[in-house]
């Protein structure tokens, strides 16, 4: 099992990065919590998580330790695969996530795209007793708000087709939060608000 990586951080999209390790590109998945907490740093540090399937070996970063557990908690319950785990690490902050299993709240789990009634009951019901009763304090730090332009409209696009969103329904979703917010809204902040749209 990979632990961490550290070395060159090469590419890095609110989706996936890459990190070259003395020559070897390494791609690795990771959420907006931890997108948001990376800067256009030279030198980066992920933990990692490698998910092996028959076809495919998949890594998955995270820039602090409570968001790979919290992950990993959320691969334990049964019908969440890693792709699921990481939509709702992107929707909702690690102390969301444990607030709302805490205060058996399946709205705020079931508004992430993919969950379903079941599942977000199941994701209460198993984690309830494993999840500590402290707060972590773990939450999105908005990255300075940038203006809407194409760009960021084309990142932010692209991320959500990533996540499983057809690219009429991202469309659809970035229209209106973009309306609501006048386009003063960073990349992250867009991606999380358009995961969270009905």
């Amino acid at each position: 099992m990979i632990a961490y990586l550290q070395g060159k951080l090469a590419f890095k999209d609110p989706t996936y990065v890459i990190i070259d390790v003395h020559g070897v590109g390494y791609l690795v998945k990771i959420s907006l919590q931890t997108y948001s907490k990376i800067k256009d740093e030279e030198s980066i540090r992920l933990l990692t998580h490698l998910h092996i399937k028959e076809d495919a070996h998949t890594l998955f970063g995270f820039r602090e330790e409570v968001e790979r557990s919290m992950f990993l908690l959320l691969l334990s319950i049964n019908g969440v695969g890693p792709n699921t785990a990481l939509m709702v690490l992107s929707s909702l902050s690690t102390e969301e996530i444990e607030q709302a299993i805490l205060g058996g709240d399946v709205g705020t789990i079931q508004r992430v795209k993919g969950i379903g009634a079941k599942t977000a009951q199941r994701i209460i019901l198993e984690l309830k007793d494993k999840i500590g009763k402290t707060s972590t304090g773990d939450s999105l730090v908005p990255s300075g708000f940038l203006n809407s332009n194409t760009k960021i409209r084309q990142e932010a696009l692209q991320a959500l087709i990533t996540l499983g969103f057809t690219k009429a329904a991202a469309e659809k979703n970035l229209a209106q939060v973009l309306k609501k917010t006048n386009g003063e809204i960073s990349l992250e902040d867009l991606i999380k608000a358009s995961l969270k749209t009905p």
